[in-house]
């Protein structure tokens, strides 16, 4: 049902999150191991999302607020409601639309229901919606280089949608 790079990509977020002591992983916890998962990280650029001020401002944020469990206490790091609702949405979309297999993509459309996460509000702040990943996925918006082994090539249409143009991709075979 996972993708093996989305059940890496958890992996390594409960990884982070356990060798911190972190008592909860979270929404953040979640949106930091994404950045480095090939298929939503593919997304985010073609959003225009700046990774490295998103990763910065996520880390920021998780150090000055995630709890710290004792040394001394063996409880593990648990998710949050918030972190369990998005992998509950990811799979229950893909499960309506037929597909097999979740994907951080999927994950990525998710988080933007956790409308109240600090997540959420980073990526508004960049002007990423979730409309731009929907249309991203949708309209097969991604870097160049991922086209050329697929023998496809790619031409942008860019029409003003907002404060920024966003393109939307039309694949032609060579």
């Amino acid at each position: 049902m996972l993708s093996k790079e989305l059940e890496s990509t958890l992996n390594t977020a409960f990884k982070v999150a356990r060798e911190s002591r972190h008592e909860f992983m979270t929404v953040e916890h979640l949106m930091l191991a994404l950045i480095s998962n090939p298929t939503a990280k593919n997304i985010l650029v073609a959003c225009e999302a700046d990774l490295n001020n998103l990763e910065h401002e996520l880390e920021k944020f998780i150090g000055q607020n995630a709890s710290i469990l004792p040394e001394t206490e063996e409880k593990d790091t648990q998710p949050t409601l918030g972190f369990q609702r998005v992998l509950q949405r990811a799979v229950f979309h893909v499960q309506s639309s037929g597909k097999k297999e979740v994907t951080g993509a999927n994950v990525l459309v998710a988080i933007f229901g956790e409308r109240e996460s600090h997540t959420v509000y980073l990526l508004n702040e960049m002007n990423v919606t979730r409309l731009d990943v929907v249309n991203c996925i949708s309209h097969g918006n991604i870097p160049d280089s991922e086209l050329d082994n697929e023998g496809l090539s790619l031409i942008h249409i860019s029409e003003p949608t907002r404060l920024r143009r966003i393109s939307y991709a039309v694949f032609c075979l060579k």
